[in-house]
């Protein structure tokens, strides 16, 4: 069983336009914590010209540094359920959690490449 949850990038939080650039995914019965993230830099571009596209990357880039093994600074402290809740907790910031939705797998790095594939990935 796993637990997952998209990242959406929102630039202008005041108009609630997003475009989906990462996914967190949770698994408690096989402790792994594991996120993927991709920016399309132009569909942010079409929402919003000014955005601070690298900032925004490096933000992202923390959340995905929240979910590795080690990670430096207050998260390291704390276990991989707690980083996963703190993730997905509800925000309005640029950075925003999806809801949390709910899967059966036996291999979550490779649900979590799925998961990228099919919710953030352009379509090609």
């Amino acid at each position: 069983m796993f637990e997952y949850a998209v990242l959406r990038v929102v630039p202008r939080v005041e108009r609630g336009e997003s475009i989906n650039a990462g996914v967190l995914l949770y698994s408690r019965p096989l402790s792994y914590l594991g996120s993927r993230v991709h920016l399309d830099r132009d569909r942010l571009r079409a929402l919003d010209p000014a955005a601070d596209l690298d900032a925004i990357e490096r933000a992202l880039q923390a959340a995905a540094e929240t979910c590795s093994p080690s990670p430096t600074g207050p998260a390291g402290e704390d276990d991989i359920g707690r980083r996963f809740r703190w993730l997905t907790a509800p925000r309005s910031t640029v950075i925003q959690p999806g809801p949390v939705h709910t899967g059966l797998t036996n291999d979550p790095d490779a649900d979590a490449e799925r998961l990228l594939r099919v919710l953030v990935l352009p379509v090609t």
